[in-house]
């Protein structure tokens, strides 16, 4: 039932999102995690120790972590049965996915170079992404918020809906607890190299699939979108993924890159930090501009309906299979 389960969260995330009055009321499972780690590297992460307790005291950490997540997911699970217990996991399964919000923040960045020029540009692509926006032209913030828009179908939407397919709620809430550690302590700076180790590791591993599914969407996105080329998607997906810093960023942002005819990664600041990447895909002769947001945004949406009914499908055969196994039985 977990593939009917993403079905359904995938649909009602797609239609509504997660609500705005909700989020102000009771948060969201991302903040509750959150707590969670911030409580953990109070605790566990002390500078008096040395590297080798910390790196092991991490690794504690995120093995608490994912035990209290999967151990949420899988009392919800047992604690609401029949069909409107079944409708109510998906709804809270529905809060592990950010496709809708994904696209609004994107759209915003395009909607602020439209109609604020630069500095509006800056300031929207500054809500979604790590790098130094006063360092970005027009066509940096425009990578920058494509970039963002590919990643993070990968770690935002394919990576949670391939884990609540696999494992259900507890594998969705899992893995999203695994992810937002990452993101709260899998850095490199002194105070979290060693005690981050396990999280960041772990989280490379997890997205591994998704980040391949991801991009293979994308590429077929490209097959069905006007105006984007599936063999440059492709071929640009299989040559320069390796070359980017993370092990699965990589596959999403080159076969963007190749599909949209763009430049994307290469050189960027964080912290004033110059980060010498290599470029994705062959556009470097063409700027990128709002425009080109919008068509990646296009895209997504159509990657991601792709994702929706690949989750459908998977369900229905599931469904089918079960039905069929237990006439004969």
């Amino acid at each position: 039932m977990s593939l009917l389960l993403l079905f359904i969260a995938l649909l009602v995330e797609r239609a509504f999102g997660y609500p705005e009055g909700l989020f102000r009321a009771v948060g969201h499972p991302v903040t509750w995690i959150g707590r969670l780690v911030v409580a953990l590297e109070g605790s566990l992460n002390r500078d008096t120790w040395s590297i080798p307790r910390r790196k092991r005291a991490g690794v504690a950490a995120l093995a608490i972590l994912v035990f209290l997540a999967a151990a949420a997911g899988l009392l919800l699970e047992q604690l609401l049965v029949g069909w409107v217990g079944f409708v109510v996991l998906a709804v809270l399964a529905s809060s592990l996915l950010a496709q809708r919000s994904l696209a609004s923040h994107v759209e915003d960045v395009a909607m602020a170079l439209e109609n604020g020029g630069l500095d509006a540009g800056r300031l929207a692509v500054s809500r979604i992404v790590g790098r130094d926006p006063q360092s970005l032209d027009e066509a940096g913030v425009s990578r920058a918020a494509i970039e963002s828009l590919a990643e993070n179908f990968s770690d935002g939407v394919v990576a949670p809906a391939f884990w609540l397919g696999a494992a259900g709620l507890p594998g969705g809430i899992a893995y999203k607890a695994v992810n937002t550690a990452d993101s709260m302590i899998g850095h490199k700076t002194p105070r979290h190299l060693a005690f981050g180790w396990a999280a960041a590791r772990f989280d490379d591993l997890v997205n591994l699939p998704a980040s391949r599914l991801s991009g293979l969407l994308i590429v077929t996105a490209a097959a069905l979108m006007p105006g984007a080329s599936a063999r440059d998607a492709w071929r640009a997906m299989w040559r320069d993924a390796r070359f980017h810093k993370s092990p699965n960023a990589g596959w999403p942002e080159a076969a963007m890159a190749g599909a949209l005819g763009l430049a994307l990664a290469g050189p960027r600041s964080y912290g004033g930090v110059l980060v010498d990447d290599l470029f994705m895909g062959e556009g470097g002769r063409r700027e990128a501009n709002a425009a080109d947001i919008r068509r990646a945004l296009k895209l997504y949406a159509i990657a991601d309906g792709l994702l929706i009914a690949l989750a459908g499908l998977l369900a229905g055969l599931a469904l089918l299979s079960g039905n069929t196994f237990a006439a004969a039985a």
